[in-house]
């Protein structure tokens, strides 16, 4: 997908080229700079001294040497005072300009530590949220895979208001949803007891020749009923929206091929988080976001925390697809996208 979170290593990451949190003198550092440095070898440093320093918010580049990436490309992050002296504009400028400069030399896949929210004290949540809003738009205008890496779950953390939100938000759905199994099973052991009665009392039951001539009755009754598909459907409501292509697949978080190959084949079966993708860039309330994934053949279940999320966020009419993506990395679900 066109920005993806992951857990990783950055300096194992096989991408085009992966980005340095470095300081201004470009010569190595603690963190994510030493770690880099370490893994592409002393080549690195003296590539580095012939840039002659970076200053906040610009970037450079060199060649990976023994990463396994093409190119390293160096940004000085803020360092966290209170947030009242430009850092977020500096931030802010670490992230375009990293992201020009690898579009300048060709790269199709970059991934990006989180800037400045070490050793520098930007507060982690804030720092993500400069991050994932930089690189989006970015994406609007170029075609990119971008990932966000972190070593540990606990290296970022989305604002805690609204993760203890999401978790209420889960309690309360999940635990109605598992009592729903409990409820079914006393309603078919009911209408066990109706049926043995009735035998009981006489009521002959359809030969098996009649039920299976109603079933295929009925077969082909649905068929002939079949409604538009999910790729009919997703077309009709992008024009209904006076959306272009672009604006759909870019805002869904889907690469541009994927898009092409279920705009190009109306049999195409695409995944659940796909179908939510388009659901939500097209702003879809939880009705119509069911029928689509409906058309695709699946559904909503309060049993699954990725799908309770899902809908907290719909039911609110957030439809940012890489918040959304944050609230379920934060939680340990699928993210939404291709």
């Amino acid at each position: 997908m066109p920005l993806e979170i992951v857990r990783n290593d950055i300096t194992r990451m096989p991408v085009d080229a992966i980005v340095n949190a470095a300081n201004t003198s470009l010569l190595g550092g603690g963190g994510v700079d030493g770690a880099i440095h370490r893994a592409a070898g002393p080549q690195l440093l003296e590539a580095c001294r012939a840039l002659h320093g970076c200053k906040t918010g610009e970037a450079k580049i060199t060649p990976g040497f023994r990463l396994p990436c093409r190119y390293v490309i160096h940004t000085a992050g803020p360092v966290w005072q209170d947030g009242h002296h430009g850092e977020e504009a500096l931030l802010t400028a670490c992230y375009r300009n990293s992201l020009s400069l690898a579009a300048a030399h060709g790269c199709e896949t970059v991934a990006f530590p989180l800037i400045s929210s070490g050793a520098y004290g930007y507060p982690k949540a804030e720092a993500l949220r400069v991050a994932v809003d930089t690189i989006s738009r970015f994406l609007f205008e170029c075609d990119m895979t971008v990932y966000i890496v972190v070593f540990s779950r606990d290296a970022y953390q989305i604002s805690s208001r609204l993760f203890h939100d999401i978790a209420a938000y889960i309690d309360d759905v999940y635990a109605d949803a598992h009592a729903e199994p409990r409820r079914e099973a006393m309603r078919r052991r009911m209408q066990s007891i109706s049926r043995e009665m009735i035998c009981e009392d006489g009521e002959e039951e359809l030969p098996c020749c009649a039920a299976s001539e109603m079933a295929a009755a009925s077969l082909d009754d649905r068929l002939s009923r079949l409604d538009e598909g999910f790729s009919q459907m997703l077309l009709r409501k992008i024009d209904e929206r006076h959306m272009t292509d672009a604006e759909c697949y870019r805002k869904a978080n889907i690469d541009r091929r994927l898009f092409h190959k279920i705009k190009c084949n109306p049999a195409y079966r695409p995944e659940k988080t796909t179908v939510l993708a388009f659901a939500i860039a097209l702003e879809l309330p939880l009705g119509e976001t069911k029928e689509m994934l409906a058309r695709a053949g699946f559904a909503l279940t309060h049993a699954s925390k990725f799908d309770i999320i899902v809908e907290y966020f719909i039911e609110r009419g957030n439809y940012n697809v890489f918040e959304i993506n944050e609230a379920l990395f934060a939680f340990d679900q699928s993210l939404i996208g291709a």
